[in-house]
């Protein structure tokens, strides 16, 4: 086969561990893995497919001029570095905030629209993970009804903050002092904080879910209004969607359209309490949704829960899917 060198960038964290593990699962043509972490992970080892391999820095990971980039280093890292290696030819596939509202960045979730890449696009930008699991279950409903509106809040999991969310979480049930990375305690507790506040009162979380939604959607005026809540869970993201579309909905047709979307899965049986959650969610690639139920306080509207893990679909497992996308359409 061709030779496919890869570099991981942000190899040490949440996400950047997830893509090596989802890079082994699918088997993922990799000849070359060069992991890249930051200064205190530098010359350390990760395993992959059973082989140490030595962490590197952004220079020499540039210099060995990469064929593909995965990047999970935050949006300032992405910033500085992804022109540089998408100078040398080398496609990068962002998960940052970076690039994903340029314009002539496409922001890409497989599924529902990977016909927008061309094969001369560089930067690829990888949605939020909020976003993603929300377009999930909306594309298949829009093209068949047309959205009107979107309201949705999200109960978002610790470890979209990372590693130390998830670590104040465990001092806090354990009585231990540590390092704060939310205002207040986070175990027992919601926190409607997602991110940093903007100057118009709402989240950065919740404006990603807003503009990324209409981009991905090519909706761009699409009124879309969200609330985003961190909640004490360690994996999986869950949101409640409230959609009112322009045409007239058949409850039953909206299970089928979803259940015959790739990558989405209808939980749907309340009587037996069946019905997704972000635990069920955990370490799995679908989008999970159920209680759909029509809203009848509004025309043509319905209500429904949709969980997925946030570090797989949610970031690593959409990123994997967009290489091997690029791979198999372009090369």
């Amino acid at each position: 086969g061709q030779i496919m060198k890869l570099v991981v960038a942000g190899a040490t964290g949440m996400v950047g561990k997830v893509m090596l593990r989802v890079l082994e699962e699918r088997n993922f043509p990799v000849t070359e893995l060069i992991p890249v972490a930051s200064g205190k992970s530098a010359g350390s080892f990760i395993s992959f497919k059973g082989k140490k391999i030595q962490i590197r820095d952004m220079e020499s990971a540039l210099e060995s001029t990469p064929d593909m980039a995965l990047f999970s280093a935050g949006a300032s890292v992405s910033k500085q570095w992804a022109p540089l290696f998408a100078e040398k030819g080398c496609t990068v596939i962002d998960n940052s905030s970076a690039w994903r509202m340029h314009d002539d960045i496409p922001l890409i979730v497989p599924e529902i629209n990977a016909d927008v890449l061309g094969k001369d696009d560089r930067i690829i930008a990888n949605p939020n993970c909020s976003t993603i699991q929300m377009v999930m279950a909306l594309a298949p409903l829009h093209r068949h009804y047309g959205i009107r509106r979107i309201v949705v809040s999200t109960y978002q999991s610790v470890t979209g903050t990372g590693k130390d969310a998830v670590r104040q979480m465990e001092d806090e049930e354990a009585g231990r002092e540590g390092k704060k990375v939310y205002p207040h305690p986070i175990y027992r507790n919601a926190l409607p904080h997602c991110d940093v506040f903007t100057e118009n009162g709402y989240t950065k979380e919740e404006m990603k879910l807003i503009n990324e939604t209409r981009k991905i959607l090519r909706s761009p005026s699409l009124p879309v209004t969200a609330t985003a809540v961190r909640i004490p869970v360690v994996g999986g993201h869950s949101e409640s969607i409230n959609v009112s579309f322009e045409r007239e909905i058949d409850i039953d047709r909206v299970r089928r359209l979803l259940d015959d979307t790739p990558g989405v899965r209808v939980l749907d049986k309340p009587e037996e309490n069946l019905y997704p959650t972000p635990q069920l969610s955990h370490h799995k690639d679908e989008v999970f949704v159920g209680r759909i139920r029509r809203d009848h306080t509004y025309p043509n509207s319905l209500n429904m829960w949709v969980t997925a893990d946030n570090l797989r679909k949610g970031a690593a497992t959409n990123a994997i899917q967009i290489a091997e996308y690029v791979l198999n359409r372009f090369s």
